[in-house]
């Protein structure tokens, strides 16, 4: 195989009707170089058979916005404010506002802090206390997903320009700095408003609440932590308006700052992977693997193919229906694809 084998068989040339309408010498290799395509007219109109909605509109189905998560958040407070404000004297501890506690005790409730200092004493607010627990776990984690990168990443230039302030450097660059550091800047982030908001609620306990420093720390920890022992919370009508906002920010943010720790570990062993991948030698056992058409040669195609495969961002089951979809496509089985296959494959659909 010559040098630049791998840029002809990758990298588009100017002759794209050519390369649609010819065919293939015989005993040309099955694999040829893959182009991102502008949409055609065709494309860019609306369905009007309603055949297959769009990848866009699939995606909102199935992944939710963070405006209708929110929305979700919205309405599951509202319900729980008016079910317990009804229910309030079915609920035992020290109150302070009716309607203030409903909502507190909705918010320790949903995210399973569970500080005991308000807890349904009747078989009706038990009942309630379940159903609200389970509907709340499910809307809090749809809320964390959703506002994670919301979250963070309004800070992500921020916090690049504060650890660059004396560099000088482009925007073109720094985007590309922080796409390049995405998940490092992301954990980093994160970190940060956890300290932060582990410092502002032991601040407000120990000024508000009266707890002593340590206490306000040890009350801190046992609320983001959702552990919620109950000897320490927040009592003071002031301290639970405090609490309805705090609680809800500091357990998602520390939910984003073990999820992206996570993710610079997965990071880096799939670095440590790529580099051995990369660098190792290959072996006979490799090529004969790599030959996906069995003609006893590799193109340069099929050993990307290999390489995608050992790096594990391609399975052979994925390879299998890529193939499998390729041969539905090519009509004329000419071992490529063009215009023609197209047009004849749509038509008899």
């Amino acid at each position: 195989m010559s040098d630049n084998s791998i840029q002809r068989a990758l990298v588009p040339d100017n002759h794209n009707a050519d390369v649609l309408q010819r065919k293939p010498l015989e005993g040309a290799k099955r694999f040829r170089r893959s182009r991102s395509a502008p949409r055609s007219e065709a494309d860019q109109k609306p369905e009007e058979n309603g055949s297959s909605p769009p990848a866009k509109e699939l995606l909102s189905v199935i992944r939710p916005s963070f405006r209708l998560a929110g929305l979700l958040l919205f309405l599951y407070l509202l319900a729980g404010v008016v079910v317990f404000y009804l229910v309030m004297d079915q609920l035992s501890g020290k109150r302070t506002n009716r309607v203030l506690d409903a909502l507190y005790f909705c918010i320790v409730t949903m995210t399973s802090v569970g500080y005991g200092d308000l807890v349904p004493n009747s078989d009706t607010a038990k009942l309630l206390a379940c159903v609200f627990v389970f509907t709340g776990m499910a809307i809090i984690a749809l809320f964390v997903s959703k506002s994670a990168d919301y979250l963070v990443e309004k800070q992500e230039v921020l916090f690049f320009k504060a650890l660059h302030m004396n560099m000088k450097c482009s925007e073109a660059k720094m985007l590309r700095q922080i796409e390049t550091n995405k998940t490092k800047y992301k954990f980093y982030t994160a970190a940060l408003l956890l300290m932060t908001t582990i410092v502002v609620g032991t601040v407000f306990l120990w000024k508000v609440e009266k707890l002593s420093l340590v206490d306000s720390f040890y009350c801190v920890c046992a609320t983001i932590t959702t552990l919620g022992y109950g000897d320490k919370s927040f009592s003071s009508k002031l301290g639970r308006t405090f609490a309805v906002f705090w609680i809800i920010t500091s357990t998602i943010i520390l939910a984003l700052f073990f999820m992206y720790l996570a993710e610079i570990y997965t990071e880096r062993r799939q670095k440590m992977l790529a580099k051995w991948v990369l660098t190792r030698r290959i072996t006979n056992m490799d090529l004969e693997a790599a030959d996906l058409d069995n003609d006893r040669k590799v193109g340069a195609a099929e050993f990307v193919v290999y390489k995608l495969k050992e790096l594990g961002k391609i399975s052979q089951e994925d390879i299998s229906c890529f193939l499998e979809e390729f041969e539905k496509l090519d009509v004329d089985q000419s071992g490529t694809l063009s215009t023609y296959d197209l047009t004849q494959a749509q038509s008899g659909q």
